[in-house]
């Protein structure tokens, strides 16, 4: 039997060992990539693209090579920055936007005047009517401009949200020339708001409006305190498609 040359079994031992190299590759790039994220608590999105872009894979015989990940589609943010919790999605979109309201909240101290939770993967923003309009009016009140303003700036960074902003009432009855009903009211204050955002760049694609009167109160209409909770603008944000 002929026996095999030296040569012939380093060649042999060189190719059945061929993936460590590449195995070994890998694990550093890998190391690189987690010391990278450990490092910084936020990434900014055209750093974060070229710094990916920057590191290779090779993989195969051919030495074909893929990025470590495809640097994912984010929509264009008012802020340009991403908390790595939002990026690798220990934390939602809708968490990220319920934080930042509840923030806005506790600086100008509305906590009693505006809620703000998640309902079925929608985000479903409260503010009572007493802080925007006046009885039986649909024009927005001096005060209500600085608090809708801050709520724009941050629908200003979520772009990928469609608004639908509804409006409610109590169930006591209105009958004036202007407003027949309280139908009628409910949906001038929707409206009302509706071209607030606008004016201040949302775009209107994403918007629609609704007037609800007391159809769907969120306490029954047997107290002062709870018609007042009762006539509300609510903002329900839902991702697009």
């Amino acid at each position: 039997m002929k026996q095999k040359s030296a040569k012939e079994d380093f060649l042999e031992d060189e190719e059945g060992a061929g993936w460590i190299v590449t195995y070994a590759d890998l694990v550093t790039l890998l190391l690189v990539f987690f010391v990278l994220l450990y490092s910084i608590s936020s990434l900014n999105m055209e750093r974060f693209r070229q710094a990916f872009e920057s590191i290779r894979i090779s993989l195969g015989k051919d030495m074909t090579t893929l990025g470590v990940i495809e640097v994912m589609e984010v929509p264009q943010l008012d802020r340009k920055e991403l908390t790595l919790e939002e990026i690798f999605g220990r934390r939602s979109r809708e968490e990220a936007m319920v934080e930042d309201i509840n923030a806005f909240v506790a600086e100008r101290n509305v906590g009693d005047n505006i809620t703000v939770q998640i309902l079925n993967n929608k985000v479903v923003v409260r503010i009572q009517g007493t802080i925007l309009f006046e009885s039986g009016s649909e024009q927005l009140m001096p005060q209500a401009e600085p608090i809708l303003g801050q709520i724009v700036h941050i629908f200003k960074a979520y772009p990928e949200y469609n608004i639908n902003i509804r409006g409610h009432t109590d169930d006591v009855p209105i009958a004036t020339l202007r407003f027949p009903s309280n139908w009628e009211l409910s949906a001038f204050r929707a409206t009302t708001v509706l071209k607030y955002l606008i004016e201040k760049g949302v775009s209107p694609f994403r918007l629609t409006a609704t007037g609800y009167g007391s159809l769907l109160p969120l306490r029954p209409n047997t107290t002062a305190e709870n018609r007042a909770m009762n006539r509300r603008v609510e903002f329900v944000l839902e991702k697009k498609g």
